[in-house]
Order: structure tokens, then sequence, then C-alpha cells
């Protein structure tokens, strides 16, 4: 009886498996074929398409048909790609057919206008600015992306809403490389809060203090130690905005002066200096765009090197960070923050902005009756940066793996930022922990706790990254930087191909918020374009004519880096915001005159001459020249502002207001 019960039982599943072998004899050799197409493409911007068959040696002659049109598909190893498909439909339909005719496989995506692709990230920006609510602007904004990748479709309104933390959110938390960001800025929290409260931190202001005369002093200062840490600019931005804040604190320097300085040494001398960890991405990808080059010899290393010198912008932006600083001028919105600065020094009543607010909650005063060594702070930040070096170096070794046949800077440029960022808070947070206990500074319940409330300080930095990280994964589903290529990438002349893509560059990293990214998507189509370009001129080659192939190289990196101090959405502007203790629009709103000031120099008196051939030392010179004449005319002081009565202490706040409004 057992064995009959366990035989009936079984019987379901072997004619299950019997008619599914049978099914499978009777399916078309060429069921198994597929369309993979993106889920949503662009009205009239090309998009890409690749189909594969079944049998890698079948050879029989397929079409892709789209739009009553067929396209004949190449294969190789089963595989065929078409990369200048266009539709004007809003729901694209695409077949693989045979040459009968018959419906082989198909795929379906959405349509929608070219121009909606950039209103999640303009929506994000808008928003920011006018209502001050970053965290708003950007859930909105990744809800109204999410809503476009389902063409605006009525019933898919919620699913939107849903999905902007279901899916975009949980998405941009998932990538290991922002998982390394989130814990770093973690770890370094937990350690300046250490630091701080073991009064390591007042040790180093005290030291400082010594050497800082003056306002000026302060922000050169400043301006030397950002320009120090150069092997990183998320390092850079976290360090020196924590390091000096209390500084400039006491010395009435504007929290938003403080951002201006951080932000405008971070991206900038990372960019440019020979071993940062920006060095291995870029050499990475102009590698990969001079090898679309037929008959190019040079190396990718060398093309960086000579591009260098055409840098206008990183270069003139840390060159006017110490204009600003040694001649104590300001203009614009930046001009109205240090006037209200100083004059806190004679109105303690005069009240705080929401952010500041907040920071001044979260910083951590130094236990009272404790000594204030500086050493208790200096040798955790010395491990954090050496550490951090020595992993870059070690990383970088491991990846090539042959240490003898490379330089220098070949090592620190292919080695793993992200891993030797976490090697060096960890062990920087174990010697803050180890030197606390060690002198009995703090209890071990103290030290936890504190460390937590350095933790917990970070906690809105990341929350906002996540979030533009997100946005970010929505503009990459929505094709942005493609719709903004399509439309700005025309052929030029040879002479206007560098200001083209300085801009380009800049808008779109303007718009997305990421300057890696738009280095990744810039450099294999501005590259070999520039090349093309100068061929169809007779140009290429021509050492006189090089340097319109090198200016257009560094277009991409300088654009990248402009667009990315004139966005809320960048991580940079960001850390170097929360960093500073100063809130995110205050910062992108007193610093944006100065990018555009500094970027309209660069386009008019460097990027532009030396295209049409004037040296590029002279630019840079003639560049430095008119920003110097520019802040002379344009910018005051503050010390000299309040010492004028242009906001004295005992004016009425509306008169105070519309004194400190006329100095702009």
């Amino acid at each position: 009886m057992t064995r009959y019960i366990s035989t009936s039982m079984k019987m379901p599943g072997l004619w299950l498996a019997l008619l599914m072998s049978f099914a499978t004899l009777l399916t078309p050799a060429w069921a198994e074929a597929g369309i993979e197409a993106p889920p949503l493409v662009l009205k009239d911007t090309p998009f890409s398409v690749t189909v594969s068959r079944d049998d890698p040696a079948a050879t029989e002659p397929l079409w892709l048909q789209l739009d009553g049109k067929r396209y004949p598909l190449a294969f190789a190893d089963g595989v065929a790609s078409l990369d200048e498909l266009t539709s004007r439909a809003e729901s694209v339909s695409l077949t693989l057919v045979n040459e009968a005719g018959d419906t082989l496989a198909e795929a379906d995506s959405v349509g929608i206008a070219a121009w909606l692709s950039v209103v999640p990230a303009l929506t994000a920006i808008v928003l920011a600015l006018v209502f001050r609510q970053v965290i708003l602007a950007l859930f909105i904004a990744i809800c109204a992306g999410g809503w476009l990748s389902y063409g605006l479709s009525g019933g898919k309104l919620l699913q939107s809403v849903l999905d902007s933390v279901n899916v975009h959110v949980l998405n941009a938390a998932s990538d290991s490389e922002h998982m390394s960001i989130v814990l770093f800025c973690l770890l370094i929290g937990g350690m300046v809060g250490i630091i701080s409260r073991n009064g390591g931190t007042v040790g180093i202001a005290n030291h400082i203090t010594r050497f800082v005369r003056g306002r000026r002093s302060a922000q050169t200062t400043t301006g030397l130690l950002g320009t120090a840490i150069f092997f990183d600019d998320y390092a850079n931005a976290l360090i020196v905005g924590n390091t000096m804040r209390n500084i400039t604190d006491k010395l009435r320097i504007s929290r938003e002066k403080l951002a201006y300085i951080v932000d405008s040494t971070a991206a900038p001398v990372s960019a440019i200096l020979l071993v940062t960890t920006w060095i291995g991405f870029q050499v990475g990808l102009i590698d990969e765009a001079i090898g679309q080059i037929d008959g190019f010899d040079g190396s990718a290393y060398g093309v960086f090197l000579d591009a260098i010198s055409y840098s206008f912008y990183p270069i003139l932006a840390l060159l006017f960070v110490f204009m600003i600083s040694l001649s104590g001028r300001d203009f614009g919105p930046m001009l109205k923050a240090e006037v209200k600065a100083v004059q806190r020094r004679s109105d303690a009543a005069d009240e705080l902005t929401d952010m500041e607010a907040i920071a001044e909650e979260a910083s951590i005063d130094a236990k009272p009756g404790i000594p204030h060594r500086a050493l208790n702070a200096i040798i955790p930040m010395t491990v954090l940066v050496l550490t951090t070096l020595g992993g870059i170096w070690y990383t970088g070794l491991e990846e090539l793996g042959h240490p003898a046949q490379y330089s220098l800077r070949d090592v620190f440029g292919n080695g793993d930022s992200f891993t030797a960022m976490m090697w060096g808070s960890l062990l920087s947070t174990l010697v803050a922990l180890v030197m606390t206990q060690g002198q009995r500074l703090l209890s071990m319940d103290e030290t936890a706790h504190y460390w937590f409330e350095g933790v917990k300080s970070m906690l809105l930095p990341i929350t906002i990254l996540m979030m533009a990280w997100a946005l970010s994964s929505v503009n990459e589903a929505l094709h942005t930087s493609d719709y903004l290529v399509s439309v700005l990438s025309d052929s030029l002349a040879p002479e206007l191909i560098p200001v083209s893509v300085f801009m380009l560059s800049a808008f779109t990293a303007f718009a997305t918020g990421s300057s890696w990214g738009v280095m990744g998507i810039m450099m294999p189509l501005v590259v070999p374009l520039a090349w093309a370009v100068l061929q169809h001129h007779g140009l290429a080659g021509d050492p006189e004519s090089m340097h319109l192939f090198y200016a257009s190289v560094a277009a991409v990196l300088a654009g990248a880096v402009w667009g990315d101090h004139c966005s809320p959405l960048a991580e940079t502007t960001l850390l170097a915001a929360m960093a500073s203790g100063c809130g995110l629009v205050e910062h992108v709103r007193t610093q944006l005159p100065y990018a555009l000031f500094v970027g309209v120099i660069a386009t008019l008196f460097g990027i532009l001459p030396v295209a049409y051939g004037v040296p590029w030392w002279l630019g840079i010179v003639v560049s430095a020249l008119a920003m110097a004449a520019g802040l002379r005319l344009l910018g005051k002081r503050a010390d000299d502002a309040q010492q004028a009565g242009l906001q004295s202490p005992g004016q009425p706040a509306v008169a105070q207001e519309k004194r400190i409004k006329s100095l702009s």
C-alpha cells in the first residue's frame, strides 16, 4: 500500500516533466531570441538595442523592425547591436523578424519628449533655491523622474511616489562605492566627536590661533590646509571644514565663507595635482577614448599631463580663493554674510540661521576640567591622512601587479580610494579611542556616547547624499546626459570645440550634480570628436594644433568641476556645507557668484584666446589679472563696511537689512 501511494504521488511530476519536454520539442528554435531595449527612450534621440539569437552559428538573416522600418542585423557570436535608433512614438515597439516576416521576438519601451529628461534635475535645483528645503526638493524631483519613467501615466503617479524610496534610494544605498562614502562619513563623524570631547580640537584651535592674526590670515590658513590635503576631495572637505570651523567662528568669519574656501579647494586641487584619487579615473577614461582613434600613438597619462595646463577653471578657482582671503574683499551675497558675521561681534543677540543652529546643537564642547592637548586631534588626523595615502598606494600596487614598471603617479592613479578611505577612518577612530582611554580623559561610556554624537551629526548630510545619488540614478534612467549631448554637441570649428565642451560639461554637471559622471559620459565622446574635427581640417597630429586637442580634454575636467561648484546637487558641495556647519542653500547662493565670475573669466581670457593661439601661461596670467581687477572693482571689506557704519548695532533690523542689501 505504501509503495502504491508513493508511486501515485510521483506520477503528476512525471507527467509534468513529459509535457514540458514535449513542449520544448514543439518550440521553434528562435523562441529564445531576445531584444534588450531601454525601458524608456527619448523621442528623436538615439538609443541602443542589443539582439541575441539562441544559435550563435545560425546564418539566417534577421531584421529589427521599428516604426515601420527594418534594420538589418549583423551578428557576432549570436549578438548584434544597433546604436543609432530613433523613434517619435510614445509607445515604442521593437520586433525581431526573419526573411519571411515571422515575428521572432518583441520588446516595448516608453517614449517621452526628450526635453522632459532635464525636468527632475531642474526641479530639484529650483525648489532647493526657492524654498531652501533640500530634502523636500530632492524627494519631489525623484518622484517626478519616476513618473516620467512611466511615461506620465496617470495610473502610475502613486507608484512613482512609492518608488522614490523603495527603488531609487534603495538602489543608491546598495552601491558599494556609495556605502563606502557613507561609512567613511560616519566613522569620521565619530572620530571628530571623540577628539572634540577630549579637548583635541580645542587644542588645535589654540595652536593655530597663535599664528592666525586676524580674519585674512585665518582664511588663508584654511585655503592652505585645503590645498595640503590634496589626495581626495571628500576627505578634504570633511577634515578642513571640521578642523577650521571653531577657529573661523571665533574670528567672526561666516560659515558661508568657510564652506566656499573648503569647496573651492577640495575638487580643484584633487583634479589637477599628480597624485590624487581622481587621476586613475581620468586617465582610465582618456585611455579608453584614445583607443578609439586610429593612428594615435600618445599615452593616456601623457595626454592628461598635457591637458593640465589648459584646465583653466580649477587653476583659477584656487587662485581666486587666495585672492579673496588675502585681500579681505567680497561681493554679492557673500559680502552680506560676512557683514552679518562681523556684526555678531558687537550684537550677541543676532540670531543664527536654521542650519547654523542645527550645527550648533550638533557641535560637541570639550569636557570641562581636562587639558586641551592638540596631539589628541593631530595624531588621529595624521593617521587618517597617512593610512588613506598608504591604502591608495597599497591597492594601486595590487592592481598593477608589477610596480617596478610604473611611476608613483601610476600607482596612486590605480589605487582603490574608497577602500583606503574606510581603512583610514577606522584606524583614526581607534587611535582616538585608545589615546582618550590611555590618558583617562573620558570614561568608556562617555567615549562611546560622544562617538555616537559625532555619528549623529553626519546623518543629515548622508540623507541628502543618498537622495542626491537617487536623483542621479533617475537622471541616468531618463538619459538626461544623452539628451544634453545630442542637443549641444553639433560639429563646430576646431577653435570653438574647447569652449563648447567646457559649457556642455558644466551644464551637465550642474543639472546632474555629478562631476565624475560627466567625465565618464563626455570623455569618450569628446576625445574622438576633437580628433575627428582636427582631421577634417587637416590639423590632426600637427604640433601647432595639438593644443586644441589637449584643451578639449581639459575642458571636460574643468567644466565638470565648474558645474559641480554651481550645483546644489553635487556631493562635494553637500559635504563642504555640512562640514562647515553652513546651510546648503546658503552655501550655493554665496558661492555661485564667485564660481560664475571665475568661470566667465576662464572662458573669455583663458579658453577662447588659447584656442586661437595664445600661450596657455599667458592665458592664466591675463585671467589672474582680470580676476584681481574685478575683485578690486566689485569687492568691499566686511570690516570696513561695519566701521563705516553700513550696519551699526543701534540701527533697527529693517534699516540694517537695507544697508546690507545695498552692498551688493
